[in-house]
């Protein structure tokens, strides 16, 4: 056992087994919701090595262990026989309904974060590897079209590719079901026939002549499926692995041990297959019509103000899965007209980012929130966020929402100076290239996208130092 002696040391510092009630964790922490709070000792447990700090607050009492906190549980829970069976060990959905009145801010937040702690290394690695490939191609030392540049894309592109798989794995886990029924569902949304499908001729289309025409391109005993792509997308694997979970856990108990070993499995793997295309899905795309509707007339009504809620905005609705009205407006745009002028606000997203993860790293005590900030800014800075995002400023909350603000401003400046994309490139400091006009070159509006992420980088650094200096939770890690 790596953690022996400090979960021992632990479960003595919370007054023994018998004193806990309830126990799971989040991104860098162990929640401990105890029977008598007043047989903890605080002081004791901050002592203990490997431990990074206590809060106790809202009805827990929270064991900071940082990154390991998934290894340590999953010791903690073996060790003590805290398996589940005597509801010991609850999910998280569950721990916020049976505490309502005590505000415990296990959000949705804590859960995604808590989701992405498993990969983080894996989204850091893959983030710099697109960020030098960028450097690469756009400099012009490696040929985009060689097979060298395909193996390394290769390598650097399929973790986000099938990013919902790994997500299937981490989040039915955190969610109390079987992680690799998860996967399996997961890599039925991104099955590679999908693309097939939908490149081709749709059956019909449901609400034909409306802002919400849905191509359908098969049906699932007479009900149309609505198709989108999933790949790298974050929230509908999620809410489709919280929904499968649902459906194991109402199924194990009332399964015969004769059959349970693969009807469960089997009829988790169906239900949630079926939730993801017919509900999720749906649901995803109807968001995304009608956000995408929403920011055309706000952009027609004041590109200025609309560039701010886009660049504010654009990283949440990208982790909701619910970005993509968007994409078919900018694909249809710049078919039609040449150009697209409202995705184009969101290329200081990055740098807003960027610019809280700097200050993170500059006063966080924490060596292992420090190795993750600075591959994290790197990566950042060519464009790719995720690590970021799910490795540094989404556990903190101020911090991300810092960050969206520097990110609005940004927005805000590239709406103003009335920038325009006009190909589809890379994000970070060359998406600059997608904002040259090719009829006139570089011209004001060119310059107004790369004022705006520095603006974006620098906002984010000042409001860091403004309205988050005393957070005594960045500084601890």
């Amino acid at each position: 056992m790596r953690y022996e002696n400090m979960i021992s040391d632990i479960v003595l510092g919370v007054g023994g087994k018998d004193n806990i009630q309830d126990v799971f964790h989040c991104a860098t922490r162990l929640r401990f919701v105890l029977k008598d709070e007043g047989l903890a000792d605080e002081k004791a447990v901050k002592d203990i090595d490997g431990v990074l700090g206590v809060v106790n607050a809202a009805g827990q009492f929270q064991v900071i262990v940082g990154q390991r906190v998934g290894d340590v549980f999953d010791e903690l829970v073996e060790t003590y026989g805290l398996d589940g069976t005597d509801e010991t060990v609850r999910s998280a959905a569950e721990m916020r309904e049976e505490m309502k009145g005590k505000k415990v801010k296990n959000n949705i937040l804590d859960v995604i974060s808590g989701v992405f702690t498993p990969i983080l290394s894996l989204l850091m690695a893959s983030g710099v590897v697109k960020g030098i490939l960028a450097l690469l191609t756009t400099t012009g030392l490696l040929d985009a079209a060689s097979g060298t540049y395909l193996v390394l894309s290769f390598a650097a592109d399929g973790f986000f590719q099938f990013l919902p798989i790994f997500l299937g794995y981490t989040a039915m886990k955190k969610f109390g079901g079987t992680p690799f029924v998860g996967m399996a569902i997961a890599a039925a949304m991104v099955h590679p026939a999908l693309s097939g499908i939908m490149a081709g001729e749709p059956l019909y289309t449901l609400f034909a002549g409306t802002p919400f025409a849905a191509p359908v391109y098969m049906d699932f005993l007479g009900i149309p499926v609505i198709l989108l792509s999933y790949s790298s997308s974050v929230i509908p694997i999620i809410f489709t692995t919280y929904l499968a979970s649902k459906v194991e856990r109402f199924l194990a108990p009332r399964m015969s041990d004769l059959i349970k070993g693969f009807a469960v499995p089997a009829l988790t793997i169906l239900a949630g297959t079926i939730l993801g295309f017919l509900i999720v899905g749906p649901v995803a795309t109807f968001l995304s019509d009608l956000l995408g509707l929403a920011f055309v007339w706000l952009f027609s009504l004041n590109a200025t103000l609309a560039g701010f809620f886009y660049g504010a905005f654009i990283q949440v609705l990208v982790m909701f899965g619910v970005h993509w009205g968007f994409v078919a407006i900018s694909v249809n745009s710049i078919a039609t007209l040449g150009y697209d002028p409202i995705t184009i606000a969101g290329l200081a997203s990055a740098f807003g980012q960027a610019g809280v993860a700097l200050v993170i790293m500059q006063r966080t005590k924490s060596q292992r929130l420090k190795k993750i900030c600075g591959p994290a800014i790197v990566s950042a800075l060519f464009g790719i966020t995720e690590p970021t995002i799910y490795g540094v400023t989404l556990q903190f909350r101020k911090p991300f929402i810092l960050a969206c603000i520097a990110s609005g401003i940004g927005g805000a400046i590239i709406g103003f100076g009335g920038v325009k994309q006009y190909f589809y490139g890379t994000n970070g400091v060359f998406g600059w290239l997608q904002c040259i006009n090719p009829a006139t070159g570089f011209d004001s509006s060119t310059l107004a996208s790369i004022i705006a992420c520095i603006a974006a980088f620098v906002v984010a650094v000042i409001l860091m130092l403004v309205f988050d200096k005393n957070d005594a939770e960045v500084a601890r890690g």
